[in-house]
Parts: C-alpha cells; structure tokens; sequence
C-alpha cells in the first residue's frame, strides 16, 4: 500500500516521512493531504462462535482444575508445590485466570480489568520490573509498573475495531492525518487551519501507544509467570493418580483369579448334584405327564362314544373335565371325578396344551362340542318354535282383532273399548323357562351361543314365511279348489313361474267369505307371533344375562408349531401359562345377534312383503267389495298396519301403500256407483209420492245422529271379530206396489218438527247420502275425499231434478205426459228435505275433518243452489197460473156482457179459474207446509188482483143486465177464493170495481135475453178444463 498504509501511521516521525534527521526547508518533500489518501474500504470482520474454543476448554480443564486445587491447597496451609508462594504469585494466577476467561469469551479486543485489581497487581507489576532489569536500564527497577486502568477503555471495548473512523478518531485523539503545506514565504497557516497536530508529527502519540503495548505486556508476562508454578504442580498429582490407578487394576485382577479357583473347586460339584436331583423329579413328572396324556386320550373317546348315543349333556360334563385335565387344573379335576387314581396324581397335573402330542386332540375336543352344540342348537330351536306355533294356535283370531282395537282406540275419539284380559302372549310358564334354561346353559358350555342365536333367527324368518303359506291356496292344480290347503307342497313338473301363476289365479278365484277368512287367519297369526316372538328374545336375554361362566376352562387352542423347549427339564419346570381368562357368556354379541328392533323389523318386512303380494294379486277383487266387506277389508289392514308399526316402530310403508290404494280405487268406483244409481233412479222416478217406510226413518235417523257421534251400526259394520250384520249399504228396492201403488196413508219424513212428502228420487237421495257417510266413518282419513263426493252427488241430485221437472225431461226419462202442479210441489219438497239434511251432514264431515274450514263453505254454497233452485220451482208456479189467468182474462173480454144471458149461471172462465185456483192450493197444501203454500199462493193473488183488476176496469157495460152479469161472477169467485189462504181483499178489490161502473137503464133491457156468448163461455171452460190438466 505504500506510504499511505495505516502501519506506516504508527512508525516514527522520521521514518515514517522518509526524511533525514533535522532536513527542513523548502527542499522537503510535500506532506501528502487527506485528498491524496485513497478512501478505505471497511470490511467485516467475522465474528467467531464461542463453540470454537470448546475442545481447547476440554484439554485444558482439567489443568484448570489441578491448578485450582494446588491453589486452594495453598491457602489452607499446605506447602506449595512450587517454590514461590508470594502475594504477587496469587495475585498473578487470578490475572492469568481472568485473562483466560476473556480469551474464552471470544472478544477481539482485551477484557476490560477493574481498577482495583490493577491496583492491587502493583507489587506483581513490580517484581515483574525488576525481572526485566537489563541493558543499562536498572535504574528503573526501583520503580511500580503502571495500572492497565491507565490505559483508555476504548482499547478494552468488546467491538474494538481500528478500521472504524470513530474508533480511529479516539485511538488519534483527534489527530489530522497531514496539515497542509505552510506558504513558501513562511507566513502564517491558510485561513481555515483548525489548530490540531498532524498524525504524522505527533512524536506524543507514539510514544504513549507504545507505552500501552508495554504495559500490556508486562502485566501479561507476570499472569503466566504466576500461573506456570499451578500447572507444573498440577501435572505432578495428575502422574500420582495415574500409578495408584495401575496398581489397583492389578490387585482386582489378582482377586478375580483366587475367586474363579474357588468356583471352580467347591461350587460347581454341588449344583452338579442338584441338577441330577432335579433331573430325577422331571423324570417322575414326566411320568405323571404321559399317564395324564394316556387318560386324555381315553376321556375323548368315551365323549365320542357318548356324542353318537345322544348323551350330550353327559359328553359336554366328560369334555369339560378333558378340558380340565389338559390344562393340569387339578381343583376341577378332582371336582369332575377325573378317571386319574390318587390326589397325588391330581396334585401333580401339568398344563399339557402347548405340546405336540395333543395337537389333534385339541382339534376333536373342538369337533366334539360342535357337535354337542349342533344338538343343544337343534333343541333350542325346536322348544322355541314348537311353543310359537302352540301359542298361535291357542289364541282365538276375534281376540287378537279386539286387542289391536283396543291399542289403537286411544287415536279414535270416542271409540274406547272394554278393556281386554292380561294378553296370551305374556304368559310364560315353567317349563318353558327351564328347559330354555338348560339348553342355554349347554350353548353356552358348548361355545355355541353366537351360532345358536344365528340359527333361531333365521329360523323365525322361515317360520313367518310357513305361516302366511299356511293359509293361502294351493299352488297346484290339483288342490287348485281347496282354499286353506298349504301351500308348501312341492311340484316336481312345474317352474316356478308356473306355480307362482297358479297360485295367483286360485288367490284371485277366492270369494269374498274366504279371502276374509284368509286374511284374518294369516294377520292374526303373524301379530300373534310377532307378539311372542318378542318375548322370547325378552326372555332368552333374561337367561343369558343370568348366566356366569360358560365352562371353567378356555377352548383348546392349539398352536401353529410345537414351542421351542431347550430341554425337557426347561418344559417340566417352567410355571403352566397363565390361559385366557374364564369366559363368560358375551352379552353385547348376544344382544347384537338377537336385537329385538332390529329381528321384530325384519320378521315385519318379511310378513309384509308377503301379504303386500297377496293384496296385489286380489287387487280388483278387493276395489268391487260391497261397502260392508271392504270396510272389513280395510279395518282388518288397518288394525294390522298399526300392530306391526307398534312391534317393530317401522311404518310398512309398501303394505300402506298397497291399502291406500285400493281405498282411493274403491271410493272412486263408489262415488260413480251411487251417482249412476241416482241417476236411474231419477230417471226412471214418476214424482208420485212414495211412503216413509220404516227402513228409509231408520236410514234418516242414522243420519240425523251422525251429526253429533258416529252411528254404532256403522262402527260394529267393520268389526272384523264380530258377524257381519246386514246393513244398508247398498241400495235396497222401495216396492212400488208397497209404497206407490198402496192405498194406505202414506207415511212422511220428518225433520226437526217438519214433515216432507218424498218422491222415489228423493229416498234414493237419501240412501246414497248414507253410503257415503257410513264409508267415511269407516274410513276417516278419506275424510276430503269423501265429502266432495257427497258435495258432487248434492250437486248432482239438484241439477239432475232441475233438468226433469223445470226442463220437462221427465217427460222423455219416465213416460210423463205433462209437468203438472204435484210433480213441481214434490220437487220442492224433495229440495227442502235435502236443505233441511245438508246441516246436519256438513256437522258431521266437521268432525271428522282435519282442516274443515273448506269443505264447510262448500256446503253452505250447495245449500244455497236447492234454495235458489227452489225458489226457481216457486216461481215457476206463479208463472203458470199468471198465464192461466191472463187466458181467462182474455175469454172474459170476448164476451159482450150487455147481451141478455140464457140463464143466471156463473161464466164459463170465471168457473174454470176457480177450479184451477182451488186445485193448485189443494195440491200445495197435501204435499207442501203451510207457510210454503203460503209464500206461493200470496205472489198468485197478487198477480191476480193486478191482472183483473185492470181486465174489469177496462170492460163497458152499459145495461144493467150486463152488470149484474159482472156482478155475479165477481162474488162467484169473492165467495170461492177468500176460503184459500193468502187471498186477502182480492175478492172485494174486484167487487167494489163493478160496483163503480155506471150503467144505462132503458126500456130495450130485458133480464131474459139470452147471452150471445154462452157457446163461447162453454168453450172456455173446455179449454180452461184442457189447460188445467196441462199445469
């Protein structure tokens, strides 16, 4: 680098500029500036990691140590192993130590000492002096070498650094690098000189480095030279330890072999010894060992012997106690009677499982009690179906159906029935229990409880199967008429498929009677089972939770190879292996196998699948039921839905969808039977009045009652453990010669009070209305359904009546001639019989429906089409006579009143009105109340008085003769119509009319003239006569 190296910074003036000695002058060379030193680049020093040092720390620990324990030594007294044990040599070893411990502290710069201990080393610094005395420089020995805190603490800084400018600042004490050059005329400095001396001329600042450097080392000399006395002495006590360690290794060897002499002549002789005495007790057990085997093998052979007699219960105690004898448990042995000959023999059983010889042993003891438990199995099974099948039988049908209901009359309000007794399915016997007792007891000992449960479950799913095809028909074509032969005959020409389509036909073949009774036998025996079946598994549970242990000893398990023994004594000796523990009857797995839910659900599937085939095959025979069978029909599906639903918790959805479907198919093709019923009987219905017999009073106090409770006659209809009564749910024949025909008084419907004349279509109205609710009693959940069919038969019958009477279609349907006055009064009697009914029908679909808001509202609007089609009839009466009126009227004025008449009769119109007048308010008032002919008969008046009074205002008279004509026939018709009711002062309204008009009195007037208008009067009356019978 040159002149302008740092290093060059720290040599002496003279040498460092490169000048002789005392050469100034304008000759010098010039000082270079701070611009003519290139910049220094500061690079990082590395940092180095105190791991490092760690292997030099581990070499020189333990001289550490050495040298600390000499010291220590040192101050308790003993000598010193080195001759100087002065003050400054302790304190010199303190310095060297805390120098070593900087040192190891990986700091780049010296560690910074405290000033007292630099004061207290002055002694130290001074022997050290005195040391160094040479070369003409012993007149400074007398003098104490000077502290370290003499030195600036800069030099002592962990992050010392002399290429740090702050640091190099300090070191300098602010020193310029170069002073510029001074003028060649030696005047003063240039302006801007800031005063401070050059780096290069600072002869101070050498010096006083160079003093520190010294100082340093002084202080350093006298550390090591205090510290190496330690080590030399430390060394020496290192090489004694290492002599008394040989020496003791030496001496253990030498013991180790007097000891191994000893073994050798006193102790292995003994155990020889010991061994052969040992020897001889295996050979003893060994002995006992192949006499135990002996009767091993004996003992399976008898329980073989015993298996192929029967004797099972006898074989499994034999088994068990070979099972004993093999695991050498001598206590169950002597407990079981073994065959062995001495308690001796007993005591000194041994665990024989592990061995070779008994590896097929093992395996027919295994064989064994399986076949004992295939027996035990075999008789489980039997005991439990044999008292499945015992239970059906003895339980009547007509129970079980009483106690479904009973279950499930907590849903229908008002339907409770008589409590039942203490149900069959609940009673258990002894004998039963015990003989399941034992034979659990055997599965158990017998290891086959698991296969035991497998096998009676799936046994009972056979069973449910065997029990419905018990009943249904024959799948042969031989028995093909038989209805109750079983059905699990065999073919040995026919496919399945064939006999399957056999089976279907006679299935469909079946009356309505048989199918019944089929199906009430097959639901009646699978809810009895199902009843049973749980109760069983409740009590096969009770049992085997009861139970303890099974058999005293785990099942042989033979091993995969014969153990590895390093000699007989090893196997003799050892201690017999601890086996698995007893075994006790696994409640969780048993549980598991014999889950009620999970049985009870698949033995419900199974039962459901079946029976959802049957109804389908019959699936048009049970739609065209008559409404008595196929309420039976559905109560009996129902009852058993429910049973099921509650044994198991599943809904049968297949088997209600089945059900449901064949209600929505019959309620259809019931709705259209009834309407097309109705209209027949409509239609072919001549409006005569029929008598109120007491069957159709009977049906309308059904009716009338269903309003407030369902009808008991309609409840007991679907009773399937009772007779099926006769009801009336299918149209029945009114005889005509009974009611239409019969000259006796024909009785009348009442109603609240009212009474109503009925005609033919009416009482086939009414019998319909009644089909249509005893069905929705039957079957309350087609409650929607079933009233809008009640809607659309009202509905039906109002049109269809409207269409013969109003519309004169009886006229075509029945043969009439005419609509006359009697056809119209029963047809308003029939609509207000229907009126007066709708109430209480709409009460009663109140209460068996969900949400009857709707439904309600639908029949107020019914009610109010009768009332207007009614009021449509009522009308239709006024029009008729009004018409009949203003004929006559028109009669009246052809006549000429003035010409004198023949004799004093009434005219021929006014007679013929009368009679008309008179007739319709009879006919109203036989077949109408009093306050309906009223309300008709008022309109007529009034008409009337309307209609005359402006015919006779208009008539001219102007003789006296013609008037008293007038005259006459108004109080003809005041005399005969004020008798009617609802005529009012018509009669005098008309009267005082004629009385007003004048007249002309002359002398041409005669009373006897004849009247030129008598024909005409006369064919007025024909006429009048021919329309009447019209009306």
């Amino acid at each position: 680098m040159g002149n302008n190296a740092i290093s060059t910074l720290l040599q002496p003036p003279i040498v460092r500029t490169g000048l002789l000695p005392h050469t100034t002058g304008p000759s010098a060379s010039k000082l270079p500036s701070t611009r003519d030193i290139p910049p220094v680049t500061l690079t990082n020093i590395p940092r180095i990691d105190t791991a490092v040092f760690k292997p030099y720390l581990a070499q020189a620990g333990s001289l550490y140590e050495a040298f600390r324990r000499a010291k220590d030594g040192s101050d308790d007294g003993r000598p010193p192993p080195s001759r100087r044990t002065s003050r400054g040599d302790q304190l010199s070893s303190e310095g060297l130590s805390y120098g070593m411990q900087r040192r190891v502290s990986g700091t780049p710069g010296m560690s910074r000492i405290d000033s007292s201990t630099l004061t207290s080393a002055s002694p130290l610094e001074t022997s050290q002096a005195k040391r160094r005395t040479s070369g003409g420089i012993s007149r400074r020995a007398g003098l104490a070498v000077a502290p370290l805190s003499t030195i600036p603490q800069v030099y002592f800084e962990p992050d010392f650094h002399l290429e740090n400018p702050r640091t190099f600042d300090i070191v300098s004490e602010r020193s310029e690098i170069a002073r510029p050059p001074s003028a060649a005329n030696g005047s003063a400095s240039a302006p801007g000189s800031t005063g401070k001396k050059a780096l290069a001329a600072n002869a101070i600042l050498q010096e006083k480095l160079s003093w520190y450097m010294d100082t340093v080392e002084i202080h350093l000399i006298s550390s090591i030279s205090s510290a190496s006395s330690s080590f030399f002495a430390a060394l020496g006590s290192l090489r004694e330890l290492h002599s008394e360690a040989a020496q003791s290794v030496v001496q253990i060897k030498t013991l180790r072999e007097d000891l191994a002499k000893l073994d050798q002549n006193m102790a292995v002789g003994g155990l020889k010894i010991v061994a052969m005495r040992k020897r001889r007790e295996n050979m003893r057990k060994l002995g006992d060992a192949v006499e135990q085997l002996r009767e091993v093998v004996e003992s399976v052979t008898q329980c073989e012997e015993q298996v192929d007699r029967g004797e099972i219960e006898v074989a499994l105690k034999g088994l068990s106690n070979v099972e004993s004898l093999i695991a050498g448990d001598s206590t169950e042995v002597a407990a079981r009677s073994s065959p062995l000959k001495s308690p001796g023999q007993r005591a000194n059983l041994i665990d024989l499982r592990g061995i070779k010889a008994l590896e097929g042993a093992s395996t027919d003891i295994a064989l064994l009690r399986k076949r004992i438990g295939r027996q035990f199995e075999a008789r489980f099974i039997d005991t439990l179906l044999r008292d499945l099948r015992q239970h059906i039988d003895s339980v009547p049908s007509g129970k079980t159906f009483q106690r479904w209901d009973q279950a499930s009359s907590r849903f229908r309000a008002g339907h409770v029935r008589t409590p039942t007794e203490f149900p069959a399915y609940m009673q258990i016997d002894g004998t039963l229990r015990s003989d399941l007792m034992a034979q659990v007891k055997g599965l158990g000992r017998s290891d086959s409880i698991m296969p035991a449960a497998v096998a009676y479950r799936e046994a009972i799913l056979r069973e449910f199967k065997s029990i419905i095809r018990r009943h249904i028909p024959s799948s042969n074509d031989d028995d093909a008429e038989s209805t109750t032969s079983i059905a699990t005959q065999e073919s040995r020409h026919m496919s399945q498929q064939e006999k399957s389509s056999i089976l279907a036909r006679n299935l469909r073949a079946l009356d309505a009677e048989s199918a019944e009774d089929m199906f009430k036998k097959i639901y009646s025996n699978v809810g009895e089972a199902l009843r049973r079946l749980g109760i069983q598994v409740k009590l096969l549970l009770d049992i085997t939770s009861s139970l303890g242990n099974p058999h005293p000893n785990p099942p042989l398990r033979s091993p995969i190879r014969s153990p590895q023994i390093p000699s007989i004594n090893d196997y003799l000796n050892a201690e017999p292996s601890p086996g698995p523990p007893p075994s006790s009857i696994k409640q969780e797995e048993i549980q598991q196998t014999l889950d009620l839910s999970s049985l009870l659900g698949q033995a419900v599937d199974i039962a459901q699948a079946q029976i959802t085939k049957i109804l389908k095959v019959r699936t048009e025979q049970s739609t065209n039921l008559p409404l008595p069978k196929f309420l039976r029909y559905f109560t009996l599906n129902r009852l058993f839905a429910d049973e099921c639903e509650a044994v198991s918790g599943r809904g049968g959805t297949a088997l209600k969808t089945v059900v449901n479907d064949h209600i929505k198919v019959f309620v259809g093709h019931a709705g259209d039977t009834e309407r097309q019923t109705l209209v027949q009987s409509m239609d072919s219905d001549t409006w005569d009045a029929r008598d109120f017999a007491e069957e159709a009073n009977a049906r309308l106090s059904r009716i009338l009652e269903s309003s407030t409770k369902d009808v008991e006659r309609w409840v007991k209809s679907s009773l399937i453990w009772e007779d099926e009564s006769p009801v009336n749910g299918h149209p029945l024949s009114n005889g005509t010669a009974a009611n239409g025909e019969s000259k006796e008084k024909i009785r009348n419907a009442i109603i609240d009070e009212q009474k109503y004349i009925l005609p033919e279509s009416a009482l086939a109205a009414l019998r319909g209305i009644e089909i249509f609710e005893h069905l929705l009693t039957g079957i309350p959940s087609m409650t929607q359904e079933i009233s809008n069919l009640i809607l659309e038969y009202l509905k039906l019958f109002n049109s269809r009546s409207s269409q013969l009477i109003l519309g004169a279609g009886a006229t075509r349907s029945a043969g009439l001639k005419n609509i006359t006055t009697k056809h119209l009064a029963l047809s308003s009697q029939a609509l207000s019989f229907v009126i007066a009914l709708i109430p209480h029908i709409r009460e009663f679909v109140r209460r068996h429906a969900a949400n009857p808001g709707n439904l309600i509202a639908e029949f107020d609007k019914v009610k109010r089409l009768f009332q207007e089609h009614q009021s449509g009839i009522h009308d239709k009466l006024v029009d008729i006579m009004s018409g009949r009126a203003t004929a006559h009227v028109s009669a009246m004025k052809k006549i000429d009143w003035d010409q004198p008449a023949a004799s004093d009769a009434i005219s021929g119109y006014m007679e013929t009105l009368i009679k008309e007048t008179t007739t319709l308010h009879k006919v109203l008032s036989r077949h109408l109340p009093e306050m309906t002919v009223q309300m008709i008969m008022v309109p007529i008046f009034d008409s009337y008085k309307d209609l005359w009074g402006r015919a006779y205002r208009a008539v001219e008279v102007s003789t006296p003769a013609g008037k008293e004509r007038l005259l006459r026939d108004v109080e003809f018709f005041e005399t005969r119509i004020t008798k009617l009711d609802g005529a009012g002062d018509i009669g005098d309204f008309l009267l005082s009319i004629i009385n007003e008009k004048p007249v002309d009195r002359g002398p041409n007037t005669s009373a006897g003239t004849p009247e030129p208008g008598g024909r005409a009067g006369e064919g007025t009356r024909a006429n009048g006569n021919g329309t009447q019978e019209k009306v």
